[in-house]
């Protein structure tokens, strides 16, 4: 069972890794605008992608908890995006089973591994790996000049340094 569940994060995974540059534009006909729509559902606090020195495509999406992140794997769009990549899988367990309901905000760090080279099919680029990690805000840090997680997110202890006044320039 535990497969399952594994198996539909990973499909989010995968269909958000394939858009969320043009380079992999090998995505099934008909694919949805799953990061367009990621962005908009209720809950997500904001988006980033990105791609590693080892290639994987990465996505991070900040979501106000648990709730929000359960909405989004139920919506037509991700359901629909399961459907396309795998269409013959069946995904009937209940998402985030042990993770308790207050759980706070979410960040969920979606990464997939291309092949090298096209499928059988050429239109789309053979997985090679997914992984869906999610991690919530620690006390402490730093933010200079910025900070890579939304506004929205309250973290106990950060310390936020305006750039121009820790470096003497006049605002």
């Amino acid at each position: 069972m535990r497969f399952r569940n594994s198996l539909a994060a990973g499909v989010l995974l995968t269909l958000l890794g394939a858009a969320a540059t043009p380079a992999i534009a090998q995505a099934p006909s008909g694919f949805p605008r799953v990061i367009d729509a990621l962005k908009a559902a209720p809950g997500c606090l904001g988006v980033e992608t990105g791609q590693t020195a080892s290639g994987r495509r990465v996505i991070f999406a900040w979501f106000t908890g648990k709730q929000a992140l359960v909405d989004w794997y139920h919506s037509d769009v991700h359901q629909r995006a399961m459907r396309t990549v795998f269409p013959d899988q069946t995904f009937d367990r209940t998402p985030l089973p042990d993770l308790p309901d207050d759980s706070g905000p979410i960040l969920t760090i979606v990464s997939v591994k291309f092949a090298e080279t096209p499928g059988a099919d050429t239109a789309s680029r053979k997985i090679e790996s997914i992984g869906i990690e999610l991690y919530g805000p620690l006390p402490g840090g730093v933010a200079v000049g910025g900070r890579f997680a939304p506004a929205a997110i309250k973290i106990r202890g950060l310390r936020e340094i305006d750039l121009k006044t820790a470096t003497g320039q006049a605002r």
